[in-house]
């Protein structure tokens, strides 16, 4: 009877336990990042203050027939948090995993008695807190400039996007970490398929015509149209196809990282 009960009280406290231990890696995540004050401040300031240049530049700027509806800012701000997104989910990840591996961190953490899903839920919890975040502080500074926040009826269109675009990233980070064979090559393989990315997504110029069609079915440009159409709408709405394209994406290269993603700095 006593060991029946001891049992019962054991199930029941695992729960409680596997979420004090993802909260605690996700604490030492986010301890880990503010000791590194460098890192911090630029991964926060850079794309502020891209959106203080696009919103002296077109703050005032009323012309919507070249920014799918919205306006320059409205335009601007959906792509910069994006690449925010990006960034945080996506280059950090793979270059943190890369460099831990090769430093030999990774091997150690598999050794001890932390499970692997607690390890990687706490370090991409952090990844998707740094880039909303980010998405807040470029709503702020948009705001300055006199951007129109969205409906209240687009506001879960908004986040479920932005969380879906995470998690897409993420799963993309872990991927491309994977496909890394030390830690020095890291970012130069995240920035050449970075940077092509935004590119040809529109981040930064408004893109026409069939590279609009190809970029639609890679995972940037999804995630800004679901932000644009977000601060552009005054009726409640998710851009399904765009939500879909981003799972899709995210599926696949959650199936690649499992597959091939290593905990030693051995070679393969």
């Amino acid at each position: 009877m006593s060991a029946t009960v001891s049992g019962a009280a054991d199930r029941q406290a695992a729960p409680r336990r596997g979420a004090g231990l993802v909260w605690h890696q996700i604490r030492y995540e986010q301890l880990t990042f503010w000791r590194n004050p460098q890192s911090a401040f630029f991964t926060f300031v850079f794309p502020i203050l891209i959106i203080v240049i696009f919103g002296g530049l077109f703050g005032g700027a009323e012309d919507s027939s070249f920014y799918y509806g919205g306006n320059a800012l409205q335009y601007y701000v959906s792509t910069i948090a994006g690449m925010s997104v990006l960034s945080a989910c996506y280059s950090q990840l793979a270059i943190v995993l890369a460099t831990r591996r090769q430093n030999g961190i990774l091997k150690r953490v598999r050794a001890t008695p932390l499970p692997a899903s607690v390890y990687f839920v706490g370090l991409l919890a952090h990844c998707v807190l740094v880039s909303f975040v980010d998405v807040l502080l470029i709503l702020v500074v948009g705001r300055f400039y006199g951007l129109e926040l969205p409906a209240a009826s687009q506001w879960l269109p908004l986040v479920v996007s932005l969380a879906l675009g995470a998690a897409a990233f993420c799963a993309l980070g872990i991927a491309i970490a994977s496909l890394i064979r030390n830690a020095d090559a890291a970012p130069a393989v995240v920035q050449f398929i970075l940077f092509p990315l935004l590119i040809i997504s529109g981040t930064y110029v408004p893109i026409h015509g069939v590279i609009d069609t190809i970029s639609g079915m890679l995972p940037v440009k999804p995630l800004n149209d679901a932000l644009l159409t977000a601060f552009t709408s005054h009726t409640a709405g998710f851009r399904w196809h765009d939500c879909l394209t981003l799972l899709v994406w995210g599926v696949i290269a959650s199936a690649v990282g499992i597959r091939r993603f290593r905990w030693d700095p051995r070679p393969e």
